[in-house]
């Protein structure tokens, strides 16, 4: 007998539908090893759950003005914004981990949205990318993006928007690389767009690679606006795949 991932994982955890929808929304939930993605997928009736617990966001600097979190991967930027009454001034995925502002005060956010606008604003990303990369790469492949109803959708398009990454490798294991990504454009999921597109995909970016893991290896290191420099080291959750790097500085 089958029935919706969310239903039984509702009937599991003795959670309303919702609650259970969103788990699997936010990429916590798995099952005989796998991550579950679709809430709505049918599957056995006697199957067991197991919930990956979402870790909370941490404070890294805070004035009158800007509030700079460390988001761990799973929450969402737009609840965080809730939680902390304050405007976003960048996005991240909800698999996507590290530096994010958000601003206490309309004008402040305006002038930090003009400083992206002007490609003023330093960010750099760490990723665990399929494959090996020796050198560095520089990546300039015009994006288009998509709205669809599962979300946005971007791909290289010669008619798209101007985005450029510049690949750092830092280091190589068991045909997996380590790399810093330089991004001067902010285009919707342009490193995940960018990095399928050399065949190095991320590690759990299952929407451009089709690579399933237990999170989305992509972790938003570095980011310097105006006067402010902001850094948010790596987690243990990158301690895989034979990289010992917790807290190491790159």
């Amino acid at each position: 007998m089958q029935n919706k991932a969310y239903k039984l994982l509702a009937i599991q955890e003795k959670i309303s539908n919702n609650q259970a929808k969103d788990l699997i929304d936010s990429g916590c939930v798995f099952a005989m090893g796998k991550k579950i993605v679709i809430a709505r997928a049918l599957m056995n009736s006697k199957t067991k759950f197991v919930i990956q617990k979402i870790k909370k966001a941490k404070i890294l600097y805070e004035d009158d003005n800007i509030i700079a979190l460390d988001k761990p991967f799973g929450q969402i930027s737009e609840n965080l914004e809730i939680k902390f009454k304050a405007k976003l001034i960048n996005r991240l995925d909800k698999e996507t981990s590290g530096v994010l502002l958000l601003s206490k005060n309309e004008n402040f956010r305006l002038k930090c949205i003009e400083e992206y606008k002007k490609q003023n604003v330093y960010k750099s990303y760490l990723a665990i990318v399929d494959g090996i990369i020796a050198e560095e790469v520089e990546i300039h492949e015009k994006i288009s993006t998509t709205k669809t109803n599962n979300g946005a959708f971007s791909k290289i398009d010669k008619f798209g928007l101007e985005a450029y990454t510049h690949v750092i490798p830092l280091m190589v294991n068991a045909k997996k690389t380590l790399i810093k990504a330089i991004i001067k454009t902010g285009r919707t999921h342009q490193i995940r767009v960018h990095l399928k597109h050399i065949k190095n995909g991320i590690i759990g970016d299952e929407k451009y690679a089709k690579i399933s893991a237990a999170r989305m290896f992509l972790h938003c290191y570095e980011t310097n606006i105006f006067d402010y420099n902001f850094k948010a080291l790596l987690d243990d959750s990158f301690n895989v795949y034979g990289f010992e790097i917790k807290n190491l500085n790159f």
